[in-house]
Parts: structure tokens; sequence; C-alpha cells
């Protein structure tokens, strides 16, 4: 007998919704964490974070994956960076289809470039306010 023959597939109920979509993973980012596991929308919030911190042409076959604001860090904020900056986020959070942003906003801060944003994680129907400064000496940081 082989494995297929063994599995029993069961479909939600009429009227009944399906279970929450549950979401497992780890990071080693935060090393305050006795546990790497992450779960949900914890885990979401990370693999979106982790896109940003990829400088756009460095992973391997997907030269279009990552961002560009690590290259445009030092250069004046113009309206043509701006958009290319924006057009360049609207990518990131499109690429994760359990993610929503809206109201993007790009400044200048004292360093670098500061992001802000309304997220809305789509499984959960959270939404969040994610603030992403790229700071010229310290990298990225999140508040």
């Amino acid at each position: 007998m082989t494995i297929h023959n063994k599995l029993t597939i069961t479909t939600a109920q009429s009227g009944n919704p399906p279970p929450p979509q549950k979401y497992r993973g780890f990071s080693t980012v935060n090393a305050n964490n006795q546990n790497f596991a992450l779960y949900d929308f914890e885990l979401i919030k990370q693999d979106i974070l982790n896109h940003f911190y990829v400088r756009q042409g460095e992973r391997l076959m997907q030269p279009a994956f990552g961002s560009i604001i690590w290259t445009l860090l030092f250069e004046p904020l113009t309206p043509e960076i701006q958009n290319l900056i924006l057009q360049n986020v609207n990518e990131v959070f499109n690429y994760d289809p359990r993610v929503q942003a809206s109201n993007i906003l790009i400044t200048p801060y004292d360093q670098g470039i500061q992001i802000e944003c309304k997220l809305t994680y789509l499984p959960y129907n959270i939404q969040q306010n994610l603030q992403l400064k790229f700071d010229q000496q310290n990298g990225l940081l999140t508040g």
C-alpha cells in the first residue's frame, strides 16, 4: 500500500470558517531571544525586514530581489530619488502576499532615509505602523 492511500483529506464544513493560517519559522537576529522560533505576524514582519536588509542584486539568481535604498542612501533625496525608493518599497511589500502597505511616507532624517507606513497583515487583519530608518552609520533601524 502506498502512502497516498493512507491520507485522509477533510474540508471545512459550510458555514464554518477555515482555521487561520499558522506561519512558523525562525530568526537569529535578536540575540536576547532564548527561543529562535517566530510565529504568525512576527515571522511575516521579520520576512519583510529581511527583504529590506538585502541590497538589490546581492541575491544569487534573483537580481531584482532586495532594496535599492542601500545604493541611494548617500544621494540627495530629490523627488526623482524619492519616486525610485517609493517604487522599490512598493515592490518589496507586494512581493509578500501576506501584507498590504498603505500611507507610505519617505522622508530624510539626520543620517539617512526614513520610511513610514501602515502595514496590514492580511491573514490576521492586524494593522501596525511600521517605521524603518536606513541609517548611513548604523544600518537598518526599526521603530
